[in-house]
């Protein structure tokens, strides 16, 4: 398969995603940006508590520098 083909291969198999996605509705896109936010919280959260855990295992104080 030359480059020439791969090319072509991709256009077509990239034209074929286009073709069958859709645009969300307002009510899915609120939904997804809901569950992102939590989730970016959530791992902020778990990160602060593994910081502050290592503070006081290492230093024996809430020192975070």
């Amino acid at each position: 398969m030359n480059v020439y083909e791969k090319f072509k291969s991709f256009l077509s198999n990239s034209r074929h995603i286009i073709d069958i996605s859709y645009k969300p509705e307002s009510r899915e896109y609120d939904r997804s940006a809901k569950i992102i936010i939590l989730g970016i919280l959530l791992l902020g959260v778990v990160g602060f508590i593994i910081a502050v855990i290592i503070s006081l295992l290492v230093t024996g104080t809430l020192s975070m520098v």
